[in-house]
């Protein structure tokens, strides 16, 4: 047996294991032609850069301590958008489109659907009016796969958000205190996202099932953020 023989056919075999495993039902899944392998991580951090021009935002793994690990993608808010537009790219030169989302007219308001380069859309979310009163909550859909329903942690804190907004000139004003959002199905916790208290605007993005896809979870979790003041 040579260097090619049964030991390296078995390695390739184990390796397109891994990958079928990393992208089960991402729909679609996306390829390393169009982003870095994100679906293999399930910890991110989301830093958003002081810019007076537009909201940017980096995207990085997380390392094991919670600090900014590689950089694997890159958002931009375009401004004066009345229904919200952010396109993540897939790094910094912002000339490969990793996915990006816009509202549309709906009967639950603003639907925001998630796209990928070719405009394909794999994913949807919405901020559900009826169950925000007190506690924000949105609706995550991943067609043929889950539907997420995400909900702030702290009832103390969403009161106090519900009062910030209706005080003169604090609604454009972006909340500053941490928060903490966790996503179910059926009641199993698949997803939380937590804005952390710091100088710099920074969410931790955590997914606990393989099976959701990166993109939209990144996608959404920008969505907290830059649909905050709108």
């Amino acid at each position: 047996m040579d260097s090619t023989g049964t030991e390296s056919s078995a390695g390739t075999g184990a390796e397109k294991g891994k990958v079928a495993v990393s992208l089960t039902k991402a729909t679609p899944a996306p390829t390393t032609a169009e982003a870095p392998d994100i679906q293999s991580h399930d910890t991110f951090v989301i830093k958003k850069k002081l810019s007076l021009t537009a909201g940017e935002y980096v995207v990085s793994v997380a390392r094991p301590d919670g600090s900014e690990g590689e950089p694997v993608a890159y958002a931009r808010e375009k401004r004066l958008s009345l229904r919200g537009q952010v396109t993540v790219y897939t790094d910094a030169s912002r000339k490969s489109v990793l996915a990006d989302f816009k509202g549309r007219d709906h009967e639950v308001g603003y639907m925001y659907d998630v796209r990928d380069a070719s405009g394909q859309s794999f994913g949807s979310f919405y901020e559900d009016a009826g169950g925000s009163f007190l506690r924000r909550t949105w609706q995550v859909r991943q067609p043929g796969t889950m539907k997420l329903t995400g909900r702030e942690r702290s009832r103390v804190v969403a009161f106090v958000r519900f009062v910030w907004e209706f005080v003169p000139y604090l609604e454009y004003v972006p909340f500053i205190w941490p928060y903490r959002f966790k996503y179910t199905e059926s009641g199993k916790p698949l997803m939380t996202v937590t804005k952390k208290l710091g100088l710099h605007t920074r969410y931790v993005l955590e997914i606990l099932a393989p099976d959701i896809d990166r993109r939209l979870a990144i996608a959404h979790t920008l969505a907290l953020d830059a649909l905050e003041v709108d």
